[in-house]
């Protein structure tokens, strides 16, 4: 599954992920939070996985698919993995790269079981078909 929260700057996105983070973690689920730079340190509960995708030179959708992949392939308990602010994480707002990493995200969890949790800075206004249905 897929869930995408999509909205302007200011709009919640960001307490939406921390609130759902904290709650899989309580849960007793194994938990993924990617992140550019470190702004939920203290926010994320300690249990959940937090990773800051700058040091790891994170420079394209691709680059991200691969990061998961390893991630995965070294805690193949990941049952969630939450990504706050694809755009800046990927560094790219191309409508049609962030339709196909949506549509790889969903077909690898399902695969493996996973989960993905994904805000997007942007008017859901300008989503594309494919991004809303995973709204």
């Amino acid at each position: 599954m897929v869930r995408v929260i999509m909205g302007l700057q200011g709009h919640g996105k960001t307490k939406q992920i921390i609130d759902l983070t904290n709650k899989a973690v309580s849960e007793e689920l194994t938990v993924a939070c990617i992140e550019r730079g470190t702004k939920l340190t203290f926010d994320i509960n300690h249990k959940a996985r937090l990773v800051d995708v700058s040091d790891y030179f994170i420079e394209s959708y691709e680059h991200l698919k691969a990061f998961i992949c390893g991630m995965y392939s070294g805690n193949y308990d990941l049952s969630k993995i939450f990504i706050d602010s694809l755009y800046k994480v990927s560094k790219s707002d191309y409508i049609k790269q962030t339709e196909d990493f949506l549509l790889w995200a969903e077909s690898f969890g399902a695969e493996h079981g996973i989960d993905f949790v994904i805000t997007i800075s942007a008017d859901e206004k300008a989503a594309s078909d494919i991004i809303r249905k995973f709204f």
